[in-house]
């Protein structure tokens, strides 16, 4: 007869309530925390997704709103002398944010390094120094 883990039982009980936690602070936070920075001629969103691939992310401009979503499949493996144990999770984190006024889609640039997602958007306004207004 094999022999069970006596702590096989806490452990679960920690993974279940680590899942629980982890749901509740991406709660807290609408899924990414970001920040969105005006720099005059345009905007510059940065956002925390670590342990993602540049892969899982998707990020999409429509009119004035960003919306970035992750998603990952993690896998846990334990391999002892007596079972196996293998889980597969999926996470999914999004958040769409409001600009304040409208950019230029094609003028928009993205880059993923350490964990930090950077959107560099162009105001619709910025393309030209704009027009001299004389003065009377």
């Amino acid at each position: 007869m094999p022999s069970r883990n006596p702590f096989e039982e806490i452990e679960r009980m920690f993974e279940q309530m680590d899942k629980g936690f982890r749901s509740f602070d991406s709660s807290l936070t609408q899924g990414v925390p970001l920040d969105l920075v005006d720099e005059n001629d345009s905007y510059v969103v940065t956002a925390d997704l670590p342990g993602y691939d540049k892969d899982d992310i998707d990020v999409r401009l429509s009119g004035s709103t960003l919306r970035i979503t992750a998603e990952r499949d993690t896998k846990t493996e334990d391999v002892d002398t007596e079972f196996v144990r293998r889980e597969r999770t999926r996470e999914s984190v999004s958040r769409s944010v409001r600009l304040p006024e409208r950019v230029v889609e094609d003028e928009t640039d993205a880059s993923y390094k350490n964990g930090v997602l950077t959107v560099t958007l162009s105001k619709e306004g910025s393309l030209d120094d704009g027009e001299s207004i004389p003065i009377e």
